[in-house]
């Protein structure tokens, strides 16, 4: 029998290490202090460039790196690519709210980074606290994230209150749904690992395809990028969301980051509305906010997909949706880099058809031919 203190199934575990690399000190010594802050992260150690950072990791391997795009003597995705090529390690891009930054950080989750965050706001309690919730769980959801051969279901976590969808949308009454026959429209969900998921179905996806409508926990700026990126990938048009935009056959649309996405009825079709107002299931955009207006605006006119994340966000809306009678996937573990979201949606009875990430958009695809055949 172990002696070990570590095997005791009421041992603490052990803490996340976190390494920040930045040349600016005083990002450097914030970032240090919301980690801090936390008691299952730690800061293993920080560097004001990639040459410091390397010889750091030469010594010691931490279990996440939060990186910097624009640095001297060499730019964070280079020296991503770099580490990438020779350790693996779970990388979270800490970028400005640029455009400039935007574009290179969607090449740095093409090459591999886990997640994006932005750069700490401190002009009001208010955005240092949200920033706050955001780093720290995304750098949560990097150490648990598959990288190559690893991976690990994502853990349950005590965490701080949070707002239900009840703050931005009323709860769907059952029986009260909508029942006239509409376009239909496929609404998805994702967080950590869902760039590159939401690339490999949209990429698969021809022209004549449904109305689809996203949610992608990122942030302000980087939703924009996103979009420009799949729109030169992909046959079906891919744009941000704006309030009073018709979801089309052939058009994805991506709500826009630090902004709740709901939908509202314009006749047989949906139009766009963009909200304002607190996380909601620790997140703006939240995923349980579009569901939930899908629920109520499209009920059985819809379908719910939940991707990749850490957490639970989405897993109420999308039981919400199968309840107003839409159809609901989850996407399997295996195929996830974080299965949290789907889990928590898996294990509420949410979802209809679990399924993995190579045959998602023929699911998409068949949702389509069914309408037609029927209609």
């Amino acid at each position: 029998m172990s002696n070990d203190p570590a095997d005791s199934p009421n041992a603490p575990l052990p803490k996340i290490r976190v390494l920040i690399v930045d040349d600016s000190a005083a990002v450097r010594r914030i970032l240090s202090d919301i980690i801090a802050g936390e008691p299952d992260l730690e800061v293993m150690a920080t560097a004001p460039d990639p040459y410091v950072a390397a010889e750091r990791i030469r010594r010691e391997i931490p279990d996440v790196m939060l990186l910097d795009i624009e640095m001297p003597r060499m730019d964070g995705l280079t020296f991503m690519r770099k580490i990438m090529a020779q350790r693996p390690i779970p990388v979270v891009i800490c970028s400005s709210l640029t455009e400039e930054s935007s574009d290179v950080t969607i090449k740095a989750l093409e090459a591999g980074a886990v997640d994006v965050v932005s750069k700490p706001r401190i002009n009001t309690a208010e955005f240092l606290q949200e920033s706050r919730m955001r780093i720290c769980d995304v750098i949560r959801a990097a150490a648990h994230a598959r990288l190559s051969s690893r991976s690990r279901a994502a853990p349950r976590m005590q965490v701080e209150a949070k707002h239900s969808a009840d703050v931005i949308l009323p709860p769907v009454r059952l029986g009260r749904t909508a029942t006239q026959v509409t376009e239909r429209i496929i609404c998805i969900g994702a967080s950590t690992g869902g760039t590159e998921a939401l690339r490999d179905i949209l990429v698969a996806l021809p022209e004549s395809s449904p109305g689809i409508v996203i949610v992608q926990h990122m942030p302000e700026k980087f939703t924009a990028a996103f979009a420009r990126r799949l729109d030169g990938l992909c046959a079906v048009s891919v744009r941000e969301a704006a309030s009073g935009d018709i979801v089309m056959p052939g058009t994805v649309l991506i709500a826009p980051g630090n902004h709740h996405m709901a939908l509202e009825r314009a006749g047989r079709q949906y139009r766009i509305a963009i909200k304002d107002g607190p996380p909601v299931s620790r997140h703006r955009p939240s995923v349980d906010v579009l569901f939930r207006s899908a629920a109520q605006m499209a009920g059985p006119n819809a379908v719910g997909i939940l991707l990749t994340g850490m957490g639970d966000d989405g897993a109420q809306g999308l039981l919400e949706m199968k309840m107003a009678g839409a159809r609901t996937i989850a996407q399997s573990e295996e195929s996830c880099v974080v299965f949290g979201m789907p889990k928590e949606a898996i294990e509420r009875g949410a979802a209809d058809r679990i399924v993995p990430l190579d045959r998602i958009a023929s699911e998409i695809i068949h949702e389509a031919r069914r309408v037609q055949v029927s209609a």
